[in-house]
Formats: C-alpha cells, sequence, structure tokens
C-alpha cells in the first residue's frame, strides 16, 4: 500500500455538538474503535488544543500505547489529533446535512511517521507501514459505524 491518507463519512442523527462532545471525550474511544480499546487525558488535560492523551491499542498480535496532543479543538466542527506529537494524524469533521451531521474521520500517514518507522523498525518498515495503513482503512468505517450507533441510541 502507498496511499498514506484515508477519509471516510457517515450521516449520524444527532447535532455537530453533540457528536463533538462524544469524540472529543477520548475516554470513550474504546467504545467504538476496533483498535483502540482505552484512553485517558495525560495531567489532568481535556479537549483543547495543546493537552497530550495516551491511548491503548490492543491487536491479537501485539498491545502498544501511544501519547497524542489535541491540534484542533473547535466544538460542532472539528477535533483533531496528532499521534507523538508529528508521526500520524486524525481527525474528525462535524458538517450539518439533511438527517443530522456528516461525520468524517481522517487518517494520515505523516512525514515524520514514515521516518520514525524507517529508523524503528528497518527493512521490516515497509511492512509495518503497510499494515498500519491497512488497520486506518479498515477500521475507519467500523468506528463511524459505531459512533452512530452510539449516538442515535442516546
Amino acid at each position: 500500500m502507498s496511499d498514506f491518507t484515508f477519509s471516510e463519512s457517515i450521516v449520524v442523527d444527532s447535532s455537530p455538538e453533540v457528536l463533538y462532545d462524544m469524540v472529543s471525550d477520548v475516554t470513550r474511544t474504546g467504545e467504538w474503535s476496533p483498535i483502540c480499546k482505552a484512553c485517558w487525558w495525560d495531567e489532568g488535560g481535556g479537549p483543547v488544543v495543546g493537552a497530550w492523551f495516551t491511548g491503548r491499542n490492543e491487536l491479537p498480535e501485539r498491545t502498544w500505547e501511544t501519547r497524542s496532543k489535541v491540534v484542533v479543538a473547535d466544538r460542532g466542527r472539528e477535533f483533531t489529533f496528532v499521534v507523538g506529537g508529528s508521526f500520524v494524524r486524525w481527525a474528525y469533521t462535524f458538517t450539518p446535512c439533511d438527517g443530522g451531521t456528516e461525520l468524517t474521520e481522517s487518517w494520515e500517514f505523516l512525514p515524520a511517521g514514515l521516518a520514525m518507522f524507517q529508523e524503528k523498525f528497518g527493512a521490516d518498515a515497509q511492512k509495518q507501514i503497510d499494515d498500519r495503513t491497512a488497520a486506518a482503512h479498515s477500521s475507519i468505517p467500523a468506528t463511524l459505524a459505531a459512533i452512530k450507533k452510539a449516538a442515535e441510541s442516546n
């Protein structure tokens, strides 16, 4: 795989503000992500630009933690964070539409992340990058569906 960006959207019968409040509460991420099973704010943080949080990711073959920095926190419009501060960008945008809100989740493997994988994994870097890319492509639709289900069941 060579596509280092991916996004998908879903219409949710909910307001942009309600969806933003759900998604920006990273302590709820484990409710809808197939890979990220738990998140917590570092040092009493919250969904504001500059705040950091830690996430625990789980796959059958391994478990790992990452730290992410909030880079956009615009209630009802966009919530974006970058893993490691410069490695992978995850964004959620909220656009009012007929039927509620178009929720878009976007993912981008950033140049610093690709370089870090080359340094960390050497000859195995491309396989690791491909695995992470495939995981993003498959987990985004599942995450969006789970957020929709949770929002519409309230």
